[in-house]
């Protein structure tokens, strides 16, 4: 979770110094990779119990790890075109950090993990499909900090943030779900009104 802040905030001071170099690119990817790829795989691999599914859950912790390798090297190759706003695919920080906050929440509400949850091991399935797919992602990139915003915006903010003090382990996982399914509602509409217009069109 602190790594997700350090991330947002090296893109940005390379922006704002216009710093930003290739070399920069490929050691923010392999840091984004660790912090967002093999940790979480292996937070979810010892503590939701994949290991008691054999080589399944070994196949669903290493299968996350190389769909976020694909992602990060998809997103190298199209940030200065596709990737320049919105995401295709899901984030590899937003998969990770989906995978931290369930952690939290969890143990915050229920306590340890008990015995095989298949739901746990269709988590890092779902999250790996998601990275590679071309569904549509919001990122803070669209949002343009320099043009006048709506009061209600800045309430909105407020409130999140006083939230998530109160609540951490409770409100970051809500907020990583409801990305989650927002990015899937929203691309699978974007896909049936291309589809629609194609009927139309001869």
């Amino acid at each position: 979770m602190i790594a997700n802040i350090f991330d947002g905030l090296d893109g940005w001071v390379a922006r704002l110094t216009n710093s930003t170099t290739k070399f920069g690119v490929e050691l923010d990817s392999l840091s984004d990779l660790v912090a967002f790829g093999v940790a979480p795989a292996v937070l979810i691999y010892s503590w939701g119990g994949l290991h008691n599914f054999g080589r399944v859950g070994w196949g669903a912790a290493f299968l996350y790890v190389g769909c976020g390798a694909l992602r990060l090297a998809r997103y190298n190759v199209q940030m200065g075109s596709t990737e320049s706003k919105a995401f295709t695919g899901l984030p590899i920080p937003g998969a990770g950090t989906v995978v931290a906050s369930l952690v939290l929440f969890y143990s915050d509400v229920w306590g340890s993990l008990q015995g095989r949850n298949y739901l746990v091991l269709f988590l890092p399935y779902l999250l790996a499909v998601l990275m590679v797919s071309t569904l549509r992602f919001h990122g803070l990139k669209e949002i343009d900090f320099k043009r006048r915003k709506p009061f209600w915006l800045l309430v909105v903010i407020v409130v999140a943030f006083v939230l998530i003090f109160m609540y951490p382990e409770i409100v970051i996982f809500l907020f990583a779900v409801i990305y989650v399914f927002w990015g899937i509602i929203e691309g699978t509409y974007i896909s049936y009104k291309k589809s629609k217009v194609r009927e139309i069109l001869p």
